[in-house]
């Protein structure tokens, strides 16, 4: 008992960050030991430490990155515990956390709303426990419809409606999730020639990468009296996160396409083509599932594929990545700065100069993080820089794309995805923090010296 209350004790003396980062390792910690046990194993299957660790990491992160084939290594129990982890790692430990707080009758105080807070990325207090409720019920609705949809048009491919709606299920979760998780054993190539499954999957990958303060709005907005809806205004963040959203699914799928367009798709119909091309855009924004190989691809292609990557998702979303809006917010300064504006405008709104400077640092701090381990692994492995270089920036992303080279990964290879998935899923800010000593207040003040830049 003395032990225990130090432990609560310690605990309390936490940052909010800390104490977010330590509820991840033990998830990581849990979700090793869940998939490590023999009856959520195929008979006869035995998984190392090392591999079984890095999918529960790929998983919490919800990464998607496999060092073993998901469908011959679990059963069916083990589809449906890797499906409970991908919903802790997708929406969120503190949400999912939350809710069962609340059923079991409990209060949430401040510190846990300043838990919730630094998970979901919001810089206020208020209605945060309503928040969480309205993310997992909109979640849990998506992921129905989504279940249905699939498993429905499933059973013109499996023999049972059991195996169409276990199938279904676990891929309207990892779709969802944006987990890149799949029970197939090729991810969605079996389906690259039916554009219902295709467009299913990606309607879900964009509402899960979107980011919850978008779909709670939307919510709002379409729930909403007529004559309320008139007068509803969408915020600066929804506005600038989804319009830099749809950009990116755009250019990535004509760069896809106008590369490829005399190499994979020389051979491929105008439909054919752009659903490949579409889908492999929108599938870096984190999804990690794929209708071809990625081998197939040119290297500009897994170049732009790769810098999509490690932009990610959106902010408060199931992704990972530099984020949408702190990419956004980076070409903007650029832009302003170079028409002589010093401050930056968009939709009406200035940017506070503080999210300016946290943009760039987010950027800077990533691509030092991910050069790091490119490096590293350029030392260890037995792969192409190209290959190397899109295993970490899909990591980072917490997308899973790959080009066949994770199963391959030294024990030293292995650790530095973990670490990259880890961070990824964290986010920077909170890695940034984690390792920064305490705020201490400068008691005294040098005179400004002039750099000379550039």
């Amino acid at each position: 008992m003395p032990l225990f209350k130090v432990s609560i004790g310690k605990f309390k003396q936490l940052s909010s960050v800390q104490s977010i980062v330590l509820f991840y390792v033990t998830a990581i910690m849990v979700s090793t030991i869940i998939l490590s046990m023999p009856f959520f194993l195929r008979e006869g299957v035995s998984v190392s430490l090392i591999d079984t660790m890095f999918t529960a990491i790929s998983a919490i992160s919800v990464t998607g990155l496999t060092v073993v084939p998901t469908d011959l290594t679990f059963n069916v129990p083990g589809y449906f515990a890797l499906a409970f982890i991908l919903q802790f790692g997708g929406i969120g430990i503190m949400t999912l956390g939350t809710t069962i707080y609340i059923l079991l009758g409990k209060k949430i105080g401040i510190r846990g709303r300043q838990l919730i807070s630094v998970d979901q990325n919001r810089s206020t207090l208020q209605g945060l426990v309503r928040l969480m409720l309205k993310i997992l019920s909109t979640i849990i609705v998506i992921e129905f419809i989504g279940t249905v949809l699939l498993s429905l048009r499933y059973l013109y491919y499996f023999d049972t409606w059991q195996e169409a709606w276990i199938q279904g299920f676990f891929a309207a979760v990892s779709a969802t999730t944006n987990a890149g998780f799949d029970i197939t054993g090729n991810s969605l190539l079996p389906f690259s020639g039916d554009y219902f499954v295709q467009l299913v999957n990606m309607t879900l990958l964009v509402l899960g990468a979107i980011g919850f303060p978008v779909l709670i709005e939307v919510q709002q907005w379409f729930f909403d009296k007529k004559d309320h809806r008139n007068r509803f205004r969408f915020s600066t963040f929804t506005k600038l996160t989804t319009t830099t959203f749809f950009i990116l699914v755009v250019v990535g799928a004509v760069l896809i396409y106008l590369i490829e367009r005399r190499h994979f798709f020389s051979d491929q119909s105008g439909l054919s083509a752009f659903f490949y091309s579409l889908f492999q855009s929108i599938t870096t924004r984190n999804g990690g599932l794929q209708t071809m190989e990625m081998t197939s691809f040119q290297a500009p292609t897994l170049m732009v594929l790769s810098f999509l990557m490690f932009i990610g998702a959106s902010p408060s979303s199931v992704g990972g990545g530099v984020r949408t809006t702190t990419f956004a917010i980076m070409l903007l300064a650029i832009f302003h700065y170079a028409k002589g504006h010093s401050a930056i405008k968009v939709f009406k709104r200035e940017i506070a100069r503080q999210d300016v400077l946290r943009s760039f640092i987010v950027i800077t701090t990533a691509f030092m993080l991910c050069l790091t381990a490119i490096f590293i692994m350029s030392i260890t492995e037995p792969f192409t820089n190209m290959e190397i270089a899109f295993e970490v920036f899909s990591a980072f992303g917490t997308t899973g794309l790959s080009l066949g080279i994770t199963e391959s990964l030294s024990v030293i290879g292995k650790l530095v995805i973990m670490v990259m998935m880890f961070v990824g899923r964290i986010g920077i800010f909170s890695f940034l923090f984690l390792i920064r000593g305490k705020t201490t207040k400068d008691l005294y003040k040098y005179p400004e010296a002039k750099m000379i830049i550039g």
